[in-house]
């Protein structure tokens, strides 16, 4: 039974089903999922599904940009300055195709949170409201967005010797590594939706739900990336994930101050 878990991601083909030379990856199709179930919790709370779907689009498209550019700009720059056409071609350098890859949760989030600033300016809803009512169903698309990583056998982590940790088909070193997709599926995404959706409908300002969840997330993530495989060097010990994350736990606890002081000028102003 053991060797069986351990070695469940060599069992598991990336592509769900081909029709033809056309082949369905599990990925695209988790990702997919992960927009139906936020769309899903979304709408019990709005009835107005064109709102919620405008929304959707704006986030993908910002989603999509925000990440490859954060990817570009986080874990590679030095390469992609002497390669720039790379940042969107599927082509190398040599003329080969090699598809597009190499993606940033960080610079994805810059991308929905200026995707969502927009899409609040051009709708007229308030920015900060909107965002609170967004940010408890993200986690649940989280869940399936690495289960999705999960089943494609990628973003694995260092090499283990707990009896938990996993064999991937893509690791040409076939050792034993921790399932950081699975880590982060359950920590990112249903711990993270199981704190922040009870609490939907009680925030006390505006703002409050994206602090939490910038710093729940923050400190999650910083904590995994102790398991996960390196990308780029280490800075000061820590990986451009962590350093990341400490930014998202500081962006936290500064939105907090000022929103709180400007809660607290606008209380003493009623007050009179």
């Amino acid at each position: 039974m053991l060797y069986f878990y351990q070695h469940l991601p060599e069992y598991i083909s990336p592509i769900a089903f081909s029709i033809g030379n056309f082949e369905i990856l599990w990925y695209s199709l988790m990702y997919l999922a992960g927009f139906l179930v936020v769309y899903l919790f979304l709408k019990y709370r709005m009835v107005d599904d064109n709102l919620i779907l405008d929304f959707l689009i704006y986030s993908f498209i910002g989603l999509v940009i925000g990440a490859r550019l954060g990817y570009v700009f986080f874990y590679d720059f030095n390469y992609f300055w002497m390669n720039p056409l790379e940042t969107i071609s599927p082509f190398n350098s040599s003329g080969g195709f090699v598809g597009i890859s190499g993606m940033s949760y960080h610079g994805g989030l810059v991308g929905v949170i200026t995707a969502s600033f927009i899409f609040s300016r051009v709708y007229k809803v308030g920015f900060l409201e909107w965002m609170d009512f967004i940010v408890p169903a993200i986690p649940a698309g989280y869940f399936f967005g690495r289960i999705g990583n999960f089943l494609n056998g990628e973003l694995y982590g260092k090499a283990t010797d707990c009896f938990w940790g996993m064999y991937f088909k893509t690791d040409i070193s076939k050792i034993l590594r921790h399932p950081t997709q699975i880590y982060e599926a359950l920590l990112e995404g249903l711990l993270l939706f199981l704190i922040l959706w009870p609490l939907r409908n009680k925030s006390i300002f505006p703002g409050q739900l994206v602090i939490l969840y910038l710093a729940g997330y923050g400190i999650v993530r910083f904590f995994v990336e102790f398991f996960r495989k390196q990308e780029g060097n280490l800075i000061y010990n820590l990986t451009m994930g962590q350093w990341l994350s400490i930014l998202m736990i500081l962006t936290s606890i500064v939105m907090f101050f000022w929103l709180k002081k400007g809660r607290y000028k606008k209380e003493k102003q009623e007050a009179f």
